[in-house]
């Protein structure tokens, strides 16, 4: 229904339990399973997928990624999805918005960031293969 904003129930303070695709270690199947997921914290968005697939990156942690640290890994971050719930800090998004998530962190200063013709960001190609810290989340 184009036009319609369809108003989500607010789930901002509760633990979710939706279906994802799952790896559990490189060369092992891909599983669909439920899983929990935490409310958003500080300057979180929390998306309710509603399309997705597997990319390149995708297939990498499935099929050649040896590294015993990353997983159990959920794969498909290329989609669509509506905002579920925002945690404190978020201004530019709030529930019901239409997103596309990012495989990437942007800075949103660098030339490539304010271009519309990318989502890469400069900052983060220097460090390409670099991982994030381990987190929790």
């Amino acid at each position: 229904m184009r036009g319609v904003t369809v108003p989500l129930p607010c789930l901002c303070l509760k633990v979710i339990r939706c279906k994802a695709a799952v790896v559990w270690g490189s060369k092992q199947p891909l599983v669909m399973e439920e899983v929990e997921v935490d409310p958003p914290q500080k300057e979180e968005v929390r998306i309710k997928v509603v399309a997705t697939g597997l990319c390149q990156s995708d297939l990498y942690f499935l099929y050649k990624d040896t590294s015993k640290n990353i997983y159990p890994v959920v794969l498909g971050h290329e989609g669509a999805g509506i905002v579920e719930s925002v945690g404190p800090g978020v201004t530019e998004f709030q529930p019901g918005d239409k997103v596309i998530p990012l495989f990437t962190i942007n800075c949103q200063e660098c030339p490539l960031c304010k271009s519309p013709k990318t989502n890469l960001c400069a900052k983060r190609i220097r460090c390409h293969g670099v991982r994030e810290p381990q987190r929790s989340r």
